[in-house]
C-alpha cells in the first residue's frame, strides 16, 4: 500500500511541477497586449465576447463572470468600487438555446459567428479559447469579427492553429498536455482579469 501511495504522490508533484514550468514559458508580451485591449474596450465602452468548446466553453462564460463583476468590486462583496461603469462582456456559450438554435439551423460551425452578427461592433473584443486553434466555428467568429473591426484574441495551445491568420493576439500554451493547457486557459483569464482591475481601479475610483 505504501508503494501506492508514493506513487500517487510522486504522480501529483510531477504534475504541478509540469504546470508551474509551462507558466514560466507563456508569452508575457502577448499576455500584456490583451489586458491594454481588454482595458480599452472598459475605457471605450465597447464588448468584450468570449467563446469555446467543451470545457473551454466553461472556462469562456467563468471569464465573463469574473469582467463583469471583479473589475468594478472589491474584495468584500458588498463593496462596488467603481460606480457608474462596467464592462460589457458575453459569453457566445451561455445560452444553451441560442447555441443549438444557430447549431441545428445555420450549422455548428457557424454557431458563434451568427450569435456575433447581432451584437458585435468596431473595436470590441472577441476572445476564443481553443487547445487546437483549428475549431471552425471559432474560426468563423474571427472572420466575422475582423469584418466588422473587432479586436481577436487567443488563448491557444501548444501550436498556432487555423485560426492564427485572423487573430490579432495569440497567447499559446506551449505544452501539449491538453489537460495542462486547460489549467493554463483558466489562470489566464483569472490574470487577465486581474491585471485589467487593478488598472480600472486606479483610473476611476
Amino acid at each position: 500500500m505504501s508503494v501506492e501511495v508514493d506513487t500517487i504522490r510522486q504522480n501529483i508533484q510531477s504534475y504541478l511541477s509540469g504546470v508551474q514550468e509551462v507558466f514560466s514559458r507563456l508569452p508575457l508580451d502577448e499576455i500584456q497586449k490583451a489586458a491594454r485591449e481588454i482595458l480599452r474596450a472598459f475605457d471605450e465602452g465597447k464588448t468584450v465576447f468570449t467563446m469555446g468548446n467543451g470545457g473551454h466553453g466553461s472556462t469562456a462564460a467563468h471569464n465573463v463572470n469574473d469582467l463583469q463583476k471583479h473589475l468594478v468590486s472589491s474584495d468584500d462583496r458588498d463593496e462596488i468600487v467603481v460606480k457608474g461603469r462596467r464592462l460589457r462582456a458575453m459569453c457566445l456559450c451561455d445560452s444553451i438555446s441560442t447555441l443549438t438554435g444557430w447549431a441545428n439551423d445555420a450549422g455548428y460551425e457557424n454557431a458563434f459567428a451568427e450569435q456575433l452578427k447581432n451584437w458585435v461592433q468596431p473595436g470590441d473584443v472577441v476572445i476564443g479559447i481553443t487547445g487546437s486553434g483549428n475549431s471552425q466555428n471559432i474560426i468563423n467568429a474571427y472572420k466575422l469579427a475582423k469584418e466588422v473591426g473587432a479586436v481577436t484574441i487567443t488563448f491557444g495551445g501548444a501550436k498556432k492553429g487555423n485560426d492564427e491568420p485572423y487573430t490579432d493576439i495569440y497567447i499559446n500554451v506551449p505544452t501539449p498536455n491538453i489537460l495542462w493547457v486547460e489549467d493554463v486557459h483558466m489562470a489566464l483569464a483569472h490574470l487577465l482579469t486581474s491585471v485589467v482591475r487593478e488598472e480600472v481601479q486606479r483610473k476611476y475610483e
